[in-house]
């Protein structure tokens, strides 16, 4: 008799939670130095098999390409270990002259982790290591449409982690990925805080599950390039990320708005880079194809080469590497106007850099995820005005925003999960390994309550003063104390409401 796969896969849940919450307490006995030495281990192994892995994502899914994909799984392998290299999660994070210890790092784990199907095996490798170097052990959950590719990447990572010393169960998975089992883990008591890292179908699971979550969504990042940009560069740098791994990166622009004074440089330039602008008619096809009727999105429109799309829309578009639909409204029956994870850009014109803000703002609020916005400029004012007043969680200037996101083109932290500014998760950062901890911050007593009292203004000399100074123990004592603050509170306030 076969066994009911979502009871097997409830019970698995809470076996891994609780397996995780002992190796969590092992974890917590670890210094920084044998967490970091786990990490380099972990991530040796996973760069030696970054080429396997990619063509194994690609084969499973169907997304993206294996050129790409590497390029993604080495990132994570390189990028972030180098980025995290010196930098204390866990124990003793700060200490005075005198050797007093003012901060400490805590772990906040255990952790259930989701990664998408989009970038299984870098969001995979870069969340366990990011567990391992802030002490978190960590469950993962298999994406159905990567389970394999995953397995096989946590397998390695679990099997590096044991010879480097992590305690067993530090790192492990959830076999069966049916929507209850993952639902049960996530709501155990043992699970302490939720790793969404893009997975949107989970959300209201992660959102019900009573749990803090950290969501590495994506969005309607509109990409703006002003008349004092370099539109050569700026074109060359969009369709470059726009086109990597087939528009799949969670900070690669989504549509593009261009300042009227350069749109016919800026459509020459693109066209040069290997954009094709599709007609109305080519531009209605495709978007009557990139999504089912219920709205969700159609598998086999995400994550394809353009040409590619072209024809399965019913046109040629050979060679190219995005293609271009001219859009003027933002309208709900527009499906340009949603998240597209494909080399498709939508194409704004606006008179101004006023309008364009406008516009930009419009786009975010659309689908109010608030993630990323790119701009084009060399006019420091109005990158200024960007930067101050746009919804969104990162602003990135003259980088392509697939690789400015990720942290490769710009100074932001190097990270496969990029956090939002809609209040989905508890963080808006590029996720790093600090954000796994919480810091309990120690206070020393440093002055009297008389020096207290003479701060707020009573004095010790007084009469209220005197009385704090000189409570002695006993509940009596801590009364007198209490009401001689009051007193010295409401006369340095004038309020008698204290």
């Amino acid at each position: 008799m076969l066994a009911d796969n979502d009871l097997l896969s409830m019970q698995q849940a809470r076996i891994l939670a609780e397996n995780a919450a002992a190796a969590q307490k092992g974890l917590a006995e670890y210094p920084q130095e044998k967490l970091d030495a786990a990490v380099e281990g972990i991530a040796s192994a996973m760069e030696a098999h970054a080429p396997e892995l990619a063509r194994m994502s690609c084969e499973e899914t169907g997304y993206g390409n294996v050129r790409d994909k590497e390029i993604k799984d080495l990132f994570a392998c390189r990028a972030l270990r180098r980025a995290m290299e010196g930098v204390r999660c866990v124990g003793a994070l700060k200490e005075d002259p005198a050797g007093n210890i003012l901060e400490v790092g805590v772990p906040r784990g255990p952790i259930a982790v989701l990664c998408p199907s989009t970038s299984p095996v870098s969001t995979t490798i870069a969340a366990a290591l990011l567990a391992v170097k802030s002490g978190n052990a960590a469950v993962f959950c298999l994406h159905p449409r990567a389970a394999r590719v995953m397995a096989r990447a946590l397998d390695m990572i679990i099997e590096a982690g044991q010879r480097a010393g992590l305690p067993e169960n530090a790192l492990s998975y959830l076999p069966l990925p049916a929507r209850q089992g993952i639902a049960e883990l996530i709501g155990h008591p043992a699970i302490r805080l939720v790793l969404n890292s893009g997975v949107d179908r989970m959300l209201p699971l992660c959102r019900d599950c009573g749990k803090p979550m950290i969501y590495g969504g994506t969005g309607n990042g509109p990409a703006f390039i002003e008349r004092s940009a370099d539109v050569r560069l700026a074109a060359e740098q969009i369709v470059l990320s726009k086109s990597f791994d087939y528009g799949t990166a969670p900070s690669a622009e989504q549509c593009v708005v261009v300042d009227a004074a350069v749109e016919e440089e800026a459509r020459k330039a693109f066209q040069q880079c290997g954009a094709y602008f599709m007609t109305d008619a080519e531009a209605s096809a495709l978007g009557a194809m990139l999504f089912q009727p219920d709205g969700r999105r159609r598998r086999d429109m995400v994550a394809v080469d353009a040409p590619t799309l072209a024809r399965r829309a019913g046109f040629q578009a050979p060679g190219a590497s995005v293609l271009i639909a001219d859009r003027r409204f933002v309208s709900e029956a527009d499906n340009y106007n949603r998240e597209l994870l494909a080399p498709i850009l939508p194409w704004y014109v606006e008179d101004d850099w006023r309008h364009a803000c406008e516009k930009c703002i419009e786009l975010l609020l659309y689908d109010r995820s608030g993630h990323s916005l790119s701009i084009h400029a060399q006019d420091p004012d109005v990158v200024r005005q960007f930067a101050l007043k746009k919804p969104v969680a990162r602003v990135l200037v003259n980088s392509p925003a697939c690789f400015g996101g990720m942290g490769a083109t710009s100074r932001l932290f190097p990270a496969m999960t990029l956090g939002s500014s809609t209040g989905l998760g508890i963080s808006s950062d590029n996720l790093s390994p600090l954000n796994l901890v919480y810091v309990r911050h120690i206070g020393y007593a440093d002055r009297s309550v008389g020096d207290f009292l003479r701060c707020i203004g009573a004095g010790a000399g007084t009469e209220h003063g005197r009385q704090a100074c000189h409570a002695g123990g006993g509940d009596g004592g801590m009364e007198a104390l209490k009401q001689a603050i009051l007193r010295s509170l409401r006369t340095t306030c004038g309020n008698n409401q204290l």
